[in-house]
């Protein structure tokens, strides 16, 4: 049940991402909500400190984040060159926006880690970006121009968010990462059509504290947005921005990173936000 909570502030610096684009749909899921995943706020100032003495992009042994942020970026067969592009060049400017380094630096830790997956059928996955530190001006710059220069890995071959889920949980053990939280975010144009069923996939990556986030984009399946909503996301928090075409991703997206970074303070414990629509 899609939930309206008008009353929820949202942190400064995603009320400044809000002036750069009109309203996004940003709905709460209905999969289980589960707390088995410690809060940012259990970190002491020791871990913090250990973070901030890191150089910039490198993760190793044990290193805490605030936040492992697993990016699943559609390569289907309705995603054309053109519309992936948009896709590529829509994270590239959010990682490049200060407000996204604004958000991260607001953690108790004040970093986070992102890695990024191309997805198509259900054994159709390849990844791009391995878990990349990202804590300050030189590695937000680092991050956008890895994805910058990605090219892509996947021509068709189905629309399964199923396996794309199954494979970012499988991401998050790697990389020797302690997040306070861990988050997929999926962006896609179309329904699960091939794999197990989505929900499922969905309820077993809750059931091991994690939360997925989503970016439907409306321009092949204007309905997507119920999808995402109804089988799709789900979690401590779990959200959606969908966006009306390929062309509005680039606001949506620097909108929804800006959200998941801020996820604490902007959901105020529930699975839910201020709904609105691009």
């Amino acid at each position: 049940m899609k939930r309206r909570l008008d009353g929820v502030k949202a942190p400064a610096a995603l009320d400044g991402a809000r002036q750069s684009m009109d309203d996004p749909v940003i709905a709460a899921g209905n999969a289980p909500m589960t707390n088995s995943f410690p809060s940012r706020r259990s970190f002491n100032a020791g871990a913090a400190a250990a973070a901030a003495g890191m150089s910039p992009g490198a993760a190793r042994a044990d290193t805490p984040v605030d936040l492992q942020l697993a990016l699943a970026v559609d390569a289907s067969g309705s995603v054309n060159q053109y519309r992936f592009d948009l896709q590529k060049r829509g994270y590239v400017a959010a990682f490049r926006n200060p407000q996204v380094l604004n958000a991260v630096r607001a953690g108790m830790i004040g970093s986070i880690a992102v890695s990024m997956f191309q997805w198509t059928g259900p054994r159709l996955q390849r990844e791009v970006l391995p878990w990349t530190i990202l804590k300050d001006e030189a590695s937000a710059n680092a991050l956008a121009e890895g994805i910058e220069n990605v090219p892509r890995l996947l021509f068709g071959g189905g629309t399964s968010i199923s396996g794309a889920i199954d494979t970012a949980v499988a991401q998050f053990p790697r990389g020797d990462l302690r997040g306070a939280r861990r988050v997929i975010d999926i962006s896609g144009d179309g329904a699960n059509t091939s794999g197990r069923p989505v929900t499922r996939a969905r309820d077993d990556a809750v059931a091991a504290g994690i939360t997925i986030n989503g970016l439907p984009i409306l321009s092949v399946e204007p309905d997507l947005a119920e999808h995402y909503q109804e089988s799709v996301i789900g979690g401590d928090g779990a959200f959606m921005i969908a966006a009306k075409r390929f062309e509005d991703f680039a606001d949506a997206v620097l909108k929804k990173l800006i959200a998941e970074i801020a996820s604490n303070d902007y959901h105020s414990g529930e699975s839910g936000a201020k709904a609105r629509k691009s």
